[in-house]
C-alpha cells in the first residue's frame, strides 16, 4: 500500500516537555499551519517527552478540525527508558506482544484508528525477525498500520529482518555534517529495494557547533545562499533532497516561518557542481 507523505515531515519530538513545552491552543495553531502550508506528515515516537507527547498531540489534532485521511501519522516504537516508566536500565524490547500493545498505545494516545507508518525505533541485538514479522503482519491485518519501516538500522540488520516481512522505510541520521548514509550502504539500500529513505536532524551541527567543517560549510553556504536566494538552512535541506534516494527531512522545529522555508527548499534545484561544493566543505577535502 503507498501512502503519500508531505516532502518534508514535521518531527514533533521537541513540541512537548522534550523542548517547547507548547500548550493546547498553540499545539492546534501549529498543526493547523503545517497542514495549511502543505506539511501533512508528522513525526512522532512513544517515547517523546517521556511517554507524552502522543497524547498532546491527539488531544490538539482533535480540536484542529482537520480531516485523520489529509494527513500522515509516523511513530516509532521499541526503546524502553528509566523515565516515564518504572524500568531499572534503558533497553530496547520488540517481542509480538510488546510491539503490538505498543502501536495499540499510540493509536489510542494520538486518538487515530491507524498509522500511517509504524517504525521500530532503534535496532536490538536480542531482535527475533520472527517476533517482529508476527506483530507487524497482525497490526497490518487488523488496519491498525499502513506501512512497515525501521529507524536506525543498517542494510545488514534490515535484511535479517527482511527473512520474515517487508521493510517498506528506513528513517536515520543525515545531514551536510552527518554523510554516514550515503557511504554506508543505506541509501544504495533505499534505491536497491524501493525502500523510503527520511532523515532526521536533517540541517546537523551546523547551527550548534563552531568546528572546522562547519566553517567550511559557511563559506561555501554564503556565496550559495546570495546565488539562489535562500537562507542556509534551506540550502542545507536542499542538498539532502537532492540525493536519488528521494529522502525526506524530518524538521524538528516548532517555529513557523522554518517550517514553511523548509518546505520551499524542496523547490531548490541544486546544480550538480554546487552539491559537490557543499561535500567537499564538509569533508574537507576533494572527492576522489
Amino acid at each position: 500500500m503507498n501512502v503519500k507523505y508531505s516532502k518534508i515531515f514535521a518531527g514533533t519530538m521537541t513540541w512537548g516537555s522534550w523542548g517547547k513545552q507548547l500548550t493546547n491552543t498553540q499545539m492546534v495553531d501549529l498543526i493547523q499551519h503545517c497542514y495549511t502550508n502543505n506539511i501533512t506528515t508528522f513525526d512522532h515516537a512513544d517515547i517523546y517527552g517521556d511517554y507524552g507527547n502522543e497524547q498532546l498531540f491527539g488531544s490538539a489534532f482533535k480540536e484542529a478540525g482537520i480531516a485523520r485521511e489529509n494527513i500522515q501519522l509516523v511513530s516509532k516504537c521499541g526503546i524502553q527508558m528509566t523515565s516515564g516508566r518504572t524500568n531499572k536500565v534503558k533497553h530496547y524490547q520488540y517481542d509480538a506482544a510488546y510491539i503490538i500493545s505498543s502501536a495499540e498505545r499510540s493509536l489510542a494516545q494520538l486518538q487515530t484508528d491507524y498509522l500511517d507508518l509504524f517504525l521500530l525505533h532503534r535496532p536490538s541485538p536480542l531482535l527475533h525477525p520472527e517476533e517482529v514479522s508476527k506483530a507487524i503482519n497482525m497490526l497490518k491485518e487488523q488496519g491498525k498500520i499502513k506501512q512497515f519501516g525501521v529507524s536506525n538500522f543498517n542494510p545488514a540488520q534490515i535484511a535479517v529482518i527482511e527473512k520474515e516481512v517487508k521493510v517498506e522505510a528506513n528513517q536515520v541520521e543525515f545531514s551536510l555534517t552527518h554523510l554516514d548514509p550515503i557511504y554506508n550502504g543505506t541509501f544504495d539500500d533505499c534505491l536497491a529495494n524501493n525502500r523510503m529513505a527520511m532523515a532526521w536532524s536533517p540541517l546537523g551541527s551546523y547551527f550548534r557547533e563552531d568546528t572546522a567543517q562547519n566553517n567550511r560549510i559557511k563559506q561555501v553556504l554564503a556565496s550559495l545562499a546570495e546565488k539562489y536566494n535562500v537562507d542556509e538552512s534551506m540550502l542545507l535541506l536542499a542538498f539532502l533532497i537532492k540525493h536519488p534516494a528521494g529522502v525526506f527531512p524530518v524538521v524538528g522545529t516548532a517555529n513557523k516561518e522554518r517550517l514553511v522555508n523548509s518546505l520551499n527548499a524542496a523547490a531548490i534545484d541544486l546544480e550538480l557542481q554546487d552539491w559537490f561544493l557543499l561535500l567537499e566543505a564538509s569533508q574537507g577535502n576533494e572527492v576522489p
